[in-house]
């Protein structure tokens, strides 16, 4: 069980470049939509960032 969790977090790090782009336009889209602060948009960014990264690595690992 660690050893996948390791595998997932050592593959996070390239998919960090796919995933920038759709935390980007996320935190762009919700800052025009509800007018929100620059700290709540780079929040946002972050969250999904890394969101998105696990995820990818988890499904390239279990796939």
């Amino acid at each position: 069980m660690s050893q996948e969790i390791m595998l997932i977090l050592v593959m996070a790090v390239p998919m960090l470049i796919f995933s920038i782009y759709p935390g980007l336009k996320l935190g762009d889209y919700l800052k025009k939509k509800y007018n929100l602060q620059e700290k709540q948009e780079r929040q946002i960014i972050i969250v999904t960032t890394i969101t998105f990264t696990i995820t990818l690595s988890s499904l390239t690992n279990y796939l």
